[in-house]
């Protein structure tokens, strides 16, 4: 596995996670559990570099803050699925542990992205 945490371009950094995510499931046992969770697993995680590329071609402010805000919310889903294969593959554990370690670090992130939108929205307010 790639370490991904000294990446930072969130572009790539973004895109890196969805494809090891990917190479997570494509290892991973399917059967009548692990198959909706790993769909649901890959499009959350890939979802997360997908809206990051919307987000940079926004065309307005509001848009990519819209944008980075869905980032953050796919990034805590993949979370939530993470978790969900440590119960379905307990084996997978270690290694869901560093994907859910990355995606830890994307929620902060994009949480710092909106904060600073935010803060800036209420600045601007003021003027």
């Amino acid at each position: 596995m790639i370490k991904l945490s000294n990446n930072y371009n969130l572009e790539e950094r973004t895109a890196k996670f969805g494809e090891e995510i990917i190479e997570f499931c494509r290892s991973a046992k399917q059967d009548a559990i692990t198959r909706p969770i790993i769909g649901q697993l890959i499009r959350s995680a890939t979802s997360v570099g997908a809206n990051y590329m919307e987000a940079n071609g926004a065309s307005s402010r509001k848009d990519f803050k819209n944008k980075i805000h869905i980032c953050k919310k796919e990034v805590q889903e993949t979370k939530h699925w993470l978790r969900m294969m440590t119960i379905c593959i307990p084996d997978s554990r270690e290694e869901v542990k560093n994907l859910w370690q990355e995606a830890q670090e994307l929620t902060l992130i994009f949480g710092k992205i909106v904060g600073t939108l935010n803060k800036n929205s209420e600045i601007k307010s003021f003027n």
